[in-house]
């Protein structure tokens, strides 16, 4: 990870789970890394804490239209299951997700974020992990679904991410401080 390390997540306007979005921004940018947040529409973000209460604010840097993965390290998929069920059925979200799996850049996605790795057909032959719920999804859509706090795979030529839940946002940002780094996957362990 360099101080030249560029970062883009990738949420709707309303849902996003505080911390999953929350967290690993701050946790990117106290490391120099620049991160730019794309929403929908050009409108705040209201996160939500654990799909009820609301929670902080956030002004995007950009729409979903304006940004592509030319230029990024990164793209982060922070869950909510408001937020995930919209963003995957916005096709320019979708188009982010292919782009960086065929371009080979890693994908973090937490909690219900990679539905949206479902829907954009990325999951298939993927080791990966998710909210409970997911689960059947992701095993439809061709992934091997693990109920373990970090896992990371480099399946397909590109770097994968995923963690369960808030609970799991420490090995969460260390399994994208390793991604930024180039490190090579830890398929599973965890802690």
């Amino acid at each position: 990870m360099t101080h030249d390390s560029k970062a883009l997540a990738i949420v709707t306007n309303y849902g996003v789970e505080q911390d999953e979005l929350l967290v690993p921004l701050r946790h990117l940018r106290e490391r120099g890394v620049h991160v730019d947040i794309a929403a929908a529409e050009d409108d705040d973000i209201r996160t939500l804490v654990r799909d009820e209460e609301p929670g902080e604010t956030v002004r995007p840097t950009h729409t979903l239209g304006e940004v592509d993965a030319d230029g990024y390290d990164l793209l982060l998929i922070p869950g909510g299951t408001l937020n995930a069920d919209a963003l995957r059925l916005k096709p320019e979200a979708v188009e982010l997700v292919r782009a960086f799996s065929r371009a080979g850049r890693p994908i973090a996605a937490i909690c219900h974020g990679p539905w949206l790795l479902a829907e954009a057909g990325v999951a298939d032959g993927k080791r990966l992990t998710s909210f409970p719920s997911l689960r059947t999804d992701l095993t439809n859509a061709g992934a091997e679904w693990t109920d373990e706090p970090l896992v990371e795979d480099d399946t397909g030529g590109w770097h994968l991410v995923t963690s369960r839940d808030p609970d799991d946002l420490r090995d969460f940002t260390r399994g994208i401080d390793a991604a930024l780094r180039g490190v090579a996957p830890s398929a599973g362990l965890a802690g």
